[in-house]
């Protein structure tokens, strides 16, 4: 396990380690940034013995001065969610904890060292319908900007944001997309040209919902 000398570090760990411990905002921070019709209303709990699991990992780390969360754009060569934003990781495989599945998956897409960083607990599952996954979004910080190494076949950009511009309301957008011959309302994180929605976002909104108010934000 690290032991982290930066600065940035002490406050975020032992705030965030504490509120990862207990209540946390759960489905009711997830369902500000579900779309609208929402695709499904099952929640992780009603579906954990039918449904495929996986494990995501939700990096903290320093970069310039500042905390920042990776995120990776999909390639058109995975099975599901093409194209889309999300955290590393992916498929739990048998006899593996959902914390070594997010470790495995983030060093497998990026080049993470697992050693590197210090998981300091879970956010809330989210079920997806459309693929039948549900997601354990796994906690970890990282003292340094880990030199990310994207696998071509599965990554096609890597996305460093900054917390403070994902924290910002103002970055905050909803339009209407037409999905699957329906008129869905999607609420999304604005980053340049890129838009964090989904089930990337629900994730992203428990989070920012449980950091608000941290110094080191």
């Amino acid at each position: 396990m690290p032991e982290y000398k930066n600065p940035l570090f002490p406050e975020t760990m032992h705030s965030l380690k504490e509120k990862l411990s207990g209540p946390k905002p759960g489905l009711i921070a997830q369902l500000g940034m579900t779309p609208n019709p929402r695709p499904g209303h099952q929640v992780y709990y009603e579906v954990e013995d039918t449904s495929l699991k996986a494990g995501v990992l939700v990096l903290l780390y320093p970069r310039e001065g500042k905390l920042h969360l990776v995120f990776t754009r999909r390639t058109d060569n995975v099975d599901f969610h093409k194209g889309q934003i999300s955290f590393p990781g992916g498929r739990q495989e048998t006899g593996e904890g959902l914390e070594q599945t997010a470790l495995r998956e983030a060093q497998e897409e990026l080049e993470i060292d697992p050693d590197s960083v210090r998981i300091l607990g879970m956010l809330t599952p989210l079920y997806i319908p459309p693929s039948n996954y549900c997601i354990y979004p796994v906690m970890g910080l990282a003292e340094s900007r880990p030199d990310f190494l994207p696998a071509q076949l599965e990554v096609a950009e890597v996305l460093e944001i900054p917390l403070a511009h994902l924290l910002n309301p103002q970055n905050i957008r909803r339009e209407m997309w037409n999905i699957g011959g329906a008129d869905v309302e999607v609420p999304f994180y604005a980053f340049g040209e890129h838009k964090i929605w989904g089930a990337t976002a629900m994730v992203l909104a428990e989070l920012l919902e449980m950091i608000k108010g941290l110094s080191s934000s």
